[in-house]
């Protein structure tokens, strides 16, 4: 555990439900300053980290005064709406006293499924980051019963963890970390101090729910490890209240329960774009882009690009070959086929006057981007 989180440049933080609130008692302040201020000391000593929080439901019912979770879906969502302001206010006003800026951003699992608006969220979320901006995420329950029908918050810190390609996931909970067996059911379960992300036998181990704030139990944590190390992050399983634990873990003490990546980051994402048989598209590029791309590793700029076949759409896995015809590199497309046409052997400067619109300088980004 010591090098893998002690290495970790940018880190995913999720907490549920339980402990944000106090146990459905309302936000709690003082457990969201302490994690506010390790994270501010993270971003400062040059980390990246991002919060997902839970909360928004068991705050909204705080408000309105209901004492047992609903069952209809509109009163969830409408708990929602209300709690949400609460739960940003609070991770706003803490992270400002410790001199950070903060962001709310509100995901679906739709936004990750579509692939434009997957790229999207992306680049605005590396944006904030590059700002040192630290976003706070939550699944946009008003709008979407994923997230309350399922207590999926733990998926969705996976989800987010692959999307900005972070080094560690780190789930915060009500509990030490997996244990072989439920303790409070089996005295003599002993704890799991370090296990490989995927493996079956620890769905076996943390079957059960989760508490009556939340929806999610240990089950959930373990498939989101396994998700999250498909983009080569580890995860972190520990308790949220333990005394500076995200500064401890960063330091490389041994805290809660390790579920290790197989795969290195950069080695999965470059069988991730690898495995994407059918290509929709290729974009042949000039002997001076080769060059940038294969020998100063940049990203594909549309005044590079000499020819554009197939139809393809942003966020698209698309081909780049040389003059030669053979493929040099593989990644997401930032413009359609349609727009890559009108935008070829252009520099980047006239892209919004060419298209009326702007998405992004590249065609292809260097960090969406696997050179051969």
């Amino acid at each position: 555990m010591s090098d893998i989180l002690r290495q970790a440049r940018r880190i995913v933080v999720k907490v549920g439900s339980s402990l944000v609130t106090d146990e459905g008692r309302g936000v709690d302040a003082q457990a969201i300053g302490n994690w506010s201020r390790q994270l501010a000391a993270l971003a400062a000593s040059g980390r990246e980290v991002v919060m997902v929080s839970s909360g928004a439901i068991a705050e909204g019912m705080k408000r309105l005064g209901w004492a047992a979770r609903p069952k209809e879906l509109h009163e969830l969502q409408a708990a929602a709406a209300v709690g949400q302001m609460g739960l940003v206010q609070m991770y706003e006003t803490q992270l400002r006293s410790h001199g950070m800026a903060s962001a709310q951003v509100l995901l679906t699992h739709a936004d990750l499924a579509d692939r434009e608006r997957y790229l999207n969220a992306r680049s605005t979320l590396l944006t904030l980051l590059r700002l040192r901006v630290i976003p706070v995420i939550n699944e946009n329950d008003t709008v979407v019963n994923d997230e309350i029908k399922f207590g999926d918050n733990d998926t969705l810190g996976a989800l987010v963890a692959n999307l900005v390609e972070a080094d560690a996931l780190v789930i915060l909970t009500d509990q030490q970390g997996l244990y072989t067996a439920d303790p409070r059911k089996e005295p003599a379960a002993a704890f799991v101090h370090q296990a490989r992300a995927g493996d079956p036998e620890l769905e076996r181990m943390a079957g059960g729910a989760g508490s009556s704030i939340g929806r999610g139990g240990m089950l959930t944590k373990i498939l989101a490890a396994k998700r999250a190390a498909g983009s080569g992050a580890s995860t972190v399983i520990a308790w949220g209240r333990e005394v500076d634990v995200l500064l401890r873990l960063c330091e490389g003490e041994a805290i809660g329960t390790l579920l290790q990546a197989d795969t290195p980051k950069l080695a999965a994402r470059k069988q991730w774009m690898a495995d994407h048989l059918q290509l929709r598209g290729t974009v042949q590029v000039d002997a001076g882009a080769v060059i940038k791309l294969r020998d100063e590793g940049k990203s594909l700029l549309p005044i590079g690009v000499t020819d554009v076949s197939g139809e393809f759409a942003r966020g698209d896995v698309i081909a780049v070959t040389g003059p030669d015809g053979l493929e040099i590199a593989r990644g997401l497309a930032n413009y359609s086929a349609a727009e890559a046409r009108l935008i070829a052997r252009k520099p980047s400067g006239q892209i919004e006057a060419l298209l009326g619109y702007a998405n992004e300088p590249e065609l292809i980004h260097r960090d969406n981007m696997v050179v051969s």
